[in-house]
């Protein structure tokens, strides 16, 4: 059989048969067509001379009757910034009743009660659903830095005869049966740019170039067991490749420009994936985490309505944060949320006083709202800002003239950032678990070997920015009119300024020839030789430092990749060229 075949067999189920213009008005298939489909099913055996079904067609459903569901909740849900700092995204609740919930209980109205939800974010508020209808979690640990299509491996050997659902989708009608005829994935009427499939004439889903839009993806899927084992080869394979750790699950179903099984197509008015706030607010302007508590503190720092915050857009996740711009009377802001675990790394009062020793000399962003509890910060948005490009000479000589005048104004916080404290309290968040390089133990005691050196050294012990990176350097306008901010002072506490010269060399991931020049771009004057190999031994113990950090993410389900590598790859080379120096002055 074919789609138009199994559709007007579905509607003489549903409704029986009439006649063939009751068929094309349900099917939405032409009078020919359903003319086609109707010789063909009785010639095939699946209806009688009366059109209606034959003991084959009974079996046949029977066969292909859904078994089970999987919903897929792991993933944080970052466009539903703020809303997903409260609640994972499965629990938004659209006309007050949880998404999750919903496709729950239309699944059971479906006569399907075998449901696995694949978790990870804010796990622990699904728990309650164990008990209420029956479900099993299934937890998936990397959902910090992998994909959905990772989150469905772990529930592979459950796909046969199968709904695997996104837990963000809303439909105004029931979109599950109890009775499937082939393996389909869902897609609406309405043109959208961020797709990567169209539906064709023959009702076959297939890859649209990046420049062209497609029909909107929602996610929802059946899959039959006869081609539940191509599925499952194919995401196999693709969970064991690196390139894939951000892709949909979606992507298992491609096969040569083409999608493994059929389209099934509603109407976009029917069906919502929620990924956004402004889509919530669009479906339910009512819905109780329209009055996010992030918001509402938004709405009386700005002394304004919650609709009048609009236009919010979720901004690239940070090391350490999440963060969303939004527009508020005909101005932009950005709102930082502390991100997860990183109450056990940062001090948010100790950032708090920060700012309140640096606001006169108007050299960060200006802040509108910044809470020490919970380290939520207002900041004006710095229109036609761009981060300083680490490549490019005359940006790094700018920025570091900047860092000098911070540090020659001689301001004093109460605290300080010990960088070797540090390395052992970020080494005390594995508890106990061991470092994942080799040679961890003799790389520490060579970091270590640099601290009595480091000791030994003139410092100016100033408060320091510690997170002196390129992209905290925030460049507006040029020529006189040219400004740059120095912003994010999470880690801000009392140091030696060279500190701040190795904290950008170590984020911009320079060769040595790159730090040479660093160091010139700061001392411009020239730098003495014992003074350039101090700054060499702060490169090796920050980028050990961070290497710690990275491990800690790495425990928690976060991956930094190349930054990791090179991190712990500067302790050991630094640690090699703050040797070799010393031994030259013997």
């Amino acid at each position: 059989m074919n789609i138009q075949e199994y559709d007007v067999m579905n509607a003489i189920i549903d409704k029986g048969y009439h006649n063939q213009r009751t068929l094309s008005e349900s099917t939405g298939y032409s009078l020919g067509k359903v003319n086609q489909s109707l010789a063909a099913l009785v010639k095939d055996g699946y209806l009688n001379k009366e059109y209606t079904l034959t003991d084959r067609a009974v079996e046949e459903i029977q066969q292909k009757k859904p078994k089970n569901a999987i919903i897929l909740a792991a993933g944080y849900g970052v466009r539903m910034v703020p809303i997903n700092r409260e609640i994972p995204k499965g629990l938004i609740e659209v006309g007050g009743e949880p998404l999750i919930e919903r496709l729950i209980r239309q699944l059971h109205e479906a006569g399907i009660h075998k449901i696995d939800i694949v978790v990870g974010f804010m796990k622990e508020q699904y728990e309650y659903l164990i008990d209420q209808y029956g479900v099993n979690l299934i937890v998936n640990r990397e959902y910090g830095d992998k994909n959905n299509l990772h989150s469905l491996k772990l529930a592979a050997d459950r796909i046969s005869n199968t709904y695997i659902i996104p837990c963000d989708v809303w439909c105004s009608f029931n979109p599950f049966s109890d009775r499937e005829l082939y393996s389909w994935y869902m897609v609406t009427d309405l043109v959208d740019d961020e797709s990567d499939v169209r539906v064709n004439r023959k009702l076959e889903l297939v890859a649209v170039d990046a420049e062209k839009s497609g029909n909107g993806m929602i996610g929802i899927a059946y899959i039959l067991e006869r081609d539940a084992e191509r599925l499952r080869t194919r995401i196999r394979e693709l969970t064991g490749r690196k390139s894939f750790n951000n892709a949909f699950w979606e992507a298992a179903l491609m096969d040569r420009e083409k999608m493994t099984v059929s389209a099934r197509v509603v109407p976009a008015r029917e069906v919502y994936e929620i990924n956004t706030y402004e889509q919530l607010r669009e479906l339910d302007e009512e819905s109780k985490q329209l009055n996010s508590g992030i918001l509402q503190e938004i709405a009386g720092a700005l002394d304004c309505e919650l609709k009048e915050i609009e236009q919010i857009e979720v901004l690239k996740k940070g090391m350490t944060n999440r963060s969303f711009r939004f527009s508020c009377r005909g101005r932009s802001y950005i709102m930082r949320i502390p991100g997860e675990g990183t109450e056990q790394l940062i001090n948010r009062r100790q950032e708090y006083e920060v700012y309140q020793v640096i606001k006169d000399l108007k050299l960060s962003d200006t802040i509108r709202y910044f809470d020490p509890d919970s380290g939520c910060k207002l900041t004006e948005y710095l229109e036609g800002a761009r981060c300083c490009d680490s490549e490019n000479p005359e940006d790094v000589k700018k920025c570091m003239k900047v860092l000098r005048k911070f540090h020659s104004s001689g301001l004093k916080a109460g605290h300080t950032f010990d960088i070797f404290e540090r390395i052992e309290f970020y080494e005390s968040l594995w508890k106990g678990e061991p470092s994942c390089y080799r040679d961890y133990d003799r790389t520490k005691e060579k970091v270590y070997e640099l601290k009595k050196f480091i000791d030994e050294q003139p410092k100016n012990w100033i408060l320091c920015h510690i997170d002196s990176v390129p992209d905290n350097f925030l460049m507006q306008g040029e020529g006189e009119n040219e400004k740059i901010s120095l912003i994010d002072w999470e880690y801000a506490g009392m140091q030696d300024e060279d500190v701040d010269i190795a904290m950008f060399a170590i984020y911009a991931l320079y060769e040595k020839d790159k730090v040479d020049e660093l160091i010139d771009a700061y001392y411009t004057e020239g730098c003495r030789e014992e003074v350039r190999l101090k700054i060499y031994a702060y490169i090796a113990v920050c980028g050990f430092l961070w290497s710690n950090w990275c491990e800690f993410k790495r425990h928690e389900g976060v991956e930094f990749g190349e930054y990791s590598l090179r991190q712990y790859g500067y302790a050991k080379e630094y640690y090699r060229y703050v040797k070799q120096g010393l031994e030259g002055e013997q």
